[in-house]
């Protein structure tokens, strides 16, 4: 049975299109600044705070690669493309039970797995439709500025990035299940993937908070390392997986065991 899946990519299409919208401006707008600030990158690199460097990722700013690696990817894929997935996902069941849809939904013969399952699955319609977004602006607006960026390097970005976004998308299934206001759910997941970044960010400065990095999703993906210098760490890619399936795991236990 997959109506629930159906249902629920039709439902993505009206938000995707317009956070793709918003995607293709911001990017286009780092692009156009981008010839201009490549003169005075070390400068730039140098005035900022280290604990910012350090989450933003910089390094060789003066290229394509390093300047789209350190600006658009961390504070616009990492932060505000998570904090969407989280959001989004967020509302799957709690937006259901305050509408009293989930109590209509469950009287059909599938299982509450299942709603699960599918409500997190229909993630993939911003997960394919955005990454495309990025892709196409990227490389189109690098050309249109003189400027040539690595394709395949681009390409394992991006790919990279999707166990990083459904990491964040299951972080905020379990506030779906966990919490009956929606606008309580949204709300910690804007909450929890901000302050799991910035956990990220001091974890790498301050050797006493290096081991609460590790439960930071960020920590397991970098654009900089991956685009600038071509380090395709397999290992974290799958991590996130294994997180993603264990939270999904939780959500779905949590769901199971509760009283609606």
């Amino acid at each position: 049975m997959t109506a629930i899946l159906r249902h629920e990519s039709r439902n993505q299409l009206k938000s995707t299109s317009l956070l793709g919208g918003l995607l293709v401006a911001i990017s286009f707008f780092f692009l156009a600044v981008f010839p201009g600030i490549r003169e005075e990158a070390e400068a730039l690199e140098a005035a900022f705070p280290d604990i910012l460097a350090g989450m933003m990722g910089f390094e060789e700013l003066h290229t394509i690669e390093g300047f789209t690696s350190g600006w658009l990817f961390p504070f616009i894929w990492v932060l505000l493309i998570g904090i969407y997935f989280a959001y989004t996902s967020s509302s799957f069941i709690s937006g259901d039970i305050r509408s009293r849809q989930l109590d209509l939904l469950l009287s059909n013969p599938v299982s509450r797995e299942s709603v699960v399952l599918q409500k997190f699955a229909s993630l993939w319609v911003p997960l394919v439709a955005l990454n495309a977004v990025l892709f196409i602006v990227l490389v189109a607006g690098s050309f249109l500025i003189g400027e040539t960026i690595d394709i395949f390097g681009l390409l394992m970005t991006q790919l990279l990035s999707v166990p990083y976004l459904l990491v964040c998308g299951a972080i905020g299934m379990i506030l779906s299940v966990a919490i009956d206001r929606v606008g309580t759910a949204q709300a910690g997941a804007i909450g929890m993937i901000f302050i799991l970044w910035m956990l990220e960010g001091v974890s790498e400065l301050d050797p006493d908070y290096e081991l609460l990095g590790l439960i930071a999703p960020s920590r397991y993906y970098d654009p900089s390392a991956i685009l600038v210098r071509g380090e395709y760490v397999i290992v974290d890619a799958v991590t996130l997986l294994f997180g993603t399936a264990a939270l999904l795991t939780i959500a779905i236990i949590i769901f199971v065991r509760r009283d609606l």
